[in-house]
């Protein structure tokens, strides 16, 4: 991430606010699931496949889902190599619409694998080489790389090199927060917050400072 220009940063940091703010609004749905946390679901699939096995079916689909999202959103960088994250961010945006729209409906089951399919496709945002150069919808490995970067600034090196993975993880908390708050207040009309967050970025990802 310290290889990217700082106006990066930023655009990682909301990206990041955006994950948090999702996934709040699919754990307090699910009440105990993930739509970006696919770690956490993971582990609530194995011990869901020992004690309860609605809950492993239910985080199995949720993975599935995030991995599909993954795939579209890596397709349709490949296609916009020029206006790559803006692609993918009005693919998010339409994923996102999927989900407000599904929340109101007789559907509403299938709102959290178009959540969690919107955050797989939002990794594909920092897509170079067909590799992830910014995730920013898990964290184990961004506090990993905090704690090494504090570290090296302890001994000597880069002062503040930290700095964009504290954002990262920040955003995210930042956003849970707003998502946890929002949903609340508003239930499942508080996805269309994140619907405007989206294609806000998306349409900023098309000026000179976030194209790429």
């Amino acid at each position: 991430m310290v290889r990217h220009p700082r106006s990066d940063w930023l655009l990682a940091a909301c990206l990041s606010w955006l994950a948090g703010y999702v996934d709040a609004l699919g754990f307090l749905r699910m009440g105990g699931l993930f739509v970006s946390f696919m770690s956490g679901n993971s582990t609530r699939l194995a011990v869901g496949l020992v004690r309860d096995p609605a809950v492993a079916r239910l985080a199995a689909g949720l993975v599935g889902a995030f991995i599909v999202g993954v795939i579209l959103g890596a397709l349709v960088a490949g296609r916009r190599p020029r206006r790559q994250r803006a692609a993918v961010l009005a693919l998010v945006t339409l994923l996102l619409g999927g989900a407000a729209i599904l929340s109101g409906g007789t559907a509403a089951r299938w709102t959290v694998f178009a959540l969690a399919m919107a955050m797989g496709a939002e990794n594909a945002v920092f897509l170079r080489d067909g590799e992830v150069s910014i995730g920013v919808t898990y964290m184990t490995g961004t506090l990993v790389k905090l704690g090494q970067r504090i570290a090296l600034a302890l001994r000597g090196g880069a002062r503040w090199g930290w700095v964009p993975y504290l954002l990262l993880w920040g955003g995210l908390i930042a956003g849970a927060v707003t998502g946890a708050v929002a949903f609340v207040h508003a239930g499942g009309m508080s996805i269309w917050i994140a619907v405007i967050v989206a294609g806000v970025l998306s349409l900023m990802s098309m000026t000179p400072m976030w194209r790429g």
